[in-house]
């Protein structure tokens, strides 16, 4: 990938987007979103992830945040990697995945493509970072992932999804901007 579109200036805060491949509807499972939102947690407590705004929608997630220490571009590679890992297993492992075959099925043709790829592969490979440098990006990218869900016709107004920051008793607290 480019280092154009890497997010590796120390401190900065940054846009991104984390998609899985196909654009496949995953996070329409609790037990799936929820696996995000704990690997989110743990990123804030032990590897100096600061988030501001999220939202985590059926087939991706959009975040507003910074790391502290360390290049934000490793911290999501990382985390890319572990939660592909858990989010595959949890599919397979779902007597109640109706989807179960095609999904497997699909992740597996997407890893056909890269060799990298072992056997699956879950997100795709760029995170879109955009570097926020001023108040005026920084609130349109807000009113963004705040107004996703309610684009999408999933809600009518942002504070009603429970996956985003804009919603009062949302899983994940956030740091404010």
């Amino acid at each position: 990938m480019s280092e154009l579109r890497k997010a590796n200036t120390p401190f900065a805060t940054y846009f991104v987007t984390l998609t899985v491949v196909g654009w496949i509807d995953v996070f329409t499972r609790r037990d799936y979103t929820d696996e995000i939102i704990k690997n989110l947690e743990y990123c804030k407590k032990h590897k100096d992830l600061e988030i501001f705004a999220y939202v985590v929608m059926p087939s991706h997630i959009h975040l507003i945040c910074r790391r502290n220490k360390g290049l934000l571009s490793d911290l999501l590679r990382d985390f890319k990697s572990y939660t592909a890992k858990k989010i595959l297993k949890l599919i397979e492992e779902n007597p109640q995945e109706s989807r179960k075959e095609w999904l497997m099925y699909m992740f597996k043709f997407f890893a056909n493509r890269y060799a990298q790829n072992a056997e699956y592969m879950f997100w795709q490979k760029t995170n879109h970072p955009i570097e926020l440098y001023s108040s005026a990006v920084i609130q349109q990218k807000l009113d963004y992932i705040h107004n996703n869900p309610v684009v999408a016709g999933i809600v009518t107004e942002p504070n009603f999804y429970q996956y985003s920051s804009a919603c009062a008793v949302s899983p994940l607290k956030v740091s404010s901007i």
